[in-house]
């Protein structure tokens, strides 16, 4: 037979971990529906020209994206994220704007796995189409921050930029080209091969010998148009209303082309490894009518479950949350009295468990012990004929006997 095992950056999620992921999911939610934004669920996969308007020269659209042809011939891919298809949805469903939603699943890139970074990876994240205000820029990015919090993270560094409008991020990116070109023969590798497809993402290197080039690149806020400037300025002023802490980062882009005007990035300091970056995002006004759309702005973030996680743990927060049962149910005469009493206790807003094929009463408590119930309910052949129901709090030592007619009164005391 052969040996199965996960393909390499999938993996199992087994409990406690997966109550971890799902208690993390709906913090995310309680947080933004808050704010008015409602949950979406786009497919799994889109037509891969939904994908490639992401920007030919993002690493997701030229290496890393999952596309095939299915059985009807038509060219798809799996979601490498999911800003596009919540564009693509805008465009098929025409919502009343200010459109605002959330999503939580599954995106998949082939990439080399590695600590916090997965071919298949979750995110939680929102979009916020229709409305060019600063004001919701900031509402975004402070959703963003309350989830943190939320989490119980402290060590949470907020980094900004504006990417400016259309005309003057290529502007910016002709300026790049020219001044990397000066300095080509002292750049990695992998940095000239990044200049020819796009110099902006030239930016985004962290390799060592690209710092001291980098540093000496021109910034973009010294040569956008005074709309955007101005829009960026009113970004601040709201986010220090609300006493968010920001560094601005010049050099900051965000690793898609659809980037306009405000972007951001979260980074944990608890983090020492080398990707601490967390999640980000930004405006992507022009996105929408890359996918056919009318001109339509649109803002939002991706938050990357397992990095954020692994923030958790760095920082000791947002444990796996309690999921043992309440009371374990212990048959010894024929197991139909386990199987009644463990439905009327579910019935009855209490969790259930018990064993099964008729074992001895002390491998049935070994499995009580394990379940981590507070409580065993023990039902022997003198309980079944006096109608009573033998109480045991688990570790206690203790233990007695209670009416059946009494027992869901008598757990809520026990169990309060």
């Amino acid at each position: 037979m052969p040996d199965f095992k996960t393909s390499p950056g999938t993996r199992d999620i087994l409990a406690p971990h997966s109550a971890r992921w799902r208690a993390f999911q709906e913090v995310f939610a309680k947080t933004v529906e808050s704010a008015g934004y409602n949950y979406i669920i786009p497919p799994m996969f889109e037509d891969l020209d939904v994908f490639l308007r992401l920007g030919e020269a993002t690493e997701v659209v030229t290496k890393e994206m999952y596309d095939f042809h299915d059985k009807g011939g038509r060219h798809v891919a799996l979601r490498p994220e999911q800003t596009a298809s919540v564009c693509r949805a805008f465009v098929e469903h025409r919502p009343v704007t200010p459109w605002k939603v959330w999503y939580s699943g599954p995106n998949f890139r082939y990439e080399k796995p590695q600590q916090g970074r997965y071919r298949q990876f979750d995110q939680v994240g929102i979009e916020a189409l229709g409305v060019d205000d600063a004001f919701l820029d900031a509402e975004v990015i402070a959703l963003a921050s309350m989830f943190y919090s939320a989490l119980g993270l402290n060590h949470v560094e907020l980094s900004i930029n504006t990417l400016g409008d259309g005309g003057d991020r290529e502007a910016y990116s002709n300026l790049l080209a020219k001044y990397f070109s000066k300095h080509e023969s002292s750049l990695t590798a992998e940095s000239k091969a990044t200049l020819t497809r796009n110099p902006l993402r030239v930016l985004d290197s962290k390799r060592e010998p690209d710092q001291e080039i980098i540093a000496g690149a021109p910034a973009i806020r010294e040569s956008i148009s005074k709309q955007s400037a101005d829009h960026f300025a009113a970004v601040l002023s709201a986010l220090d209303a609300l006493n968010i802490s920001y560094k601005i980062n010049d050099r900051l882009v965000r690793g898609l082309d659809y980037y306009r005007r405000t972007t951001f990035e979260f980074v944990s300091t608890a983090l020492d490894a080398a990707h601490t970056a967390i999640g980000g995002g930004g405006r992507y006004d022009g996105l929408v009518e890359a996918l056919g759309g009318p001109a339509t702005s649109g803002i939002g973030f991706a938050l990357g479950l397992d990095r954020t996680l692994l923030a958790c743990d760095a920082e000791g927060v947002f444990a796996a949350p309690q999921t043992d049962v309440d009371v374990f149910v212990v048959d010894t005469v024929d197991g139909t009295h386990a199987h009644d009493l463990c439905h009327q206790l579910r019935a009855n807003g209490f969790s259930a468990d018990r064993a099964y094929d008729l074992r001895s009463i002390k491998a049935q408590m070994k499995s009580a012990d394990r379940s981590g119930a507070r409580v065993a309910l023990i039902i022997g052949s003198d309980e079944v004929a006096n109608s009573t129901i033998m109480l045991r709090p688990m570790g206690s030592g203790e233990q007695y006997v209670v009416s059946r007619k009494d027992i869901f009164n008598e757990l809520k005391k026990v169990l309060k």
